[in-house]
């Protein structure tokens, strides 16, 4: 995740999203609501500490202490960030408003869904090689945008 104030990365962080069958939504979302303590009913009431819920299904990014399978798809299809680091990202949200905060999921999801936008060409793709990909080549990953709007590139 990137964290992005006003355009400039301030913050870079882990993040777990959807596993198989739960993938994260993409697109771009306005949070709907903010909870400093929650409980899932549906996930047999997990904690979420600091959730900001971007869809009214329940889609949050919230904090884990699940910390250790941070940078794995391992949710339901939410976005779980460390408990410290949600707690930060709240306090953000919360000082600059929902209604100014934009949330910017991209990526592909381990169902092989294409989640990546469009733009921009990924700068480091220099195309194959003049004598074609050989065995055991694979191109670059595609860029995904961060969480609040941010380019990054790597897993």
């Amino acid at each position: 995740m990137a964290v992005l104030v006003d355009g400039i990365e301030k913050y870079s962080w882990p993040v777990s999203t959807g596993k198989y069958g739960y993938s994260t939504p993409s697109g771009t979302f306005t949070p709907t609501s903010m909870n400093e303590v929650w409980y899932s009913r549906q996930w047999d009431n997990a904690p979420m500490p600091h959730s900001i819920f971007f869809l009214k299904d329940g889609h949050a990014i919230h904090g884990s202490h699940d910390v250790k399978n941070l940078g794995r798809p391992v949710s339901h299809g939410c976005v779980r960030i460390s408990p410290d680091n949600a707690a930060i990202l709240y306090d953000l949200v919360k000082s600059t408003g929902m209604e100014n905060t934009k949330v910017v999921l991209a990526g592909v999801t381990p169902g092989d869904e294409s989640n990546v936008p469009d733009e921009p060409a990924y700068p480091y793709n220099y195309g194959t090689p003049p004598w074609g990909p050989g065995p055991g080549y694979f191109p670059p990953p595609p860029p995904r945008r961060g969480l609040f709007g941010g380019w990054f590139r790597g897993p």
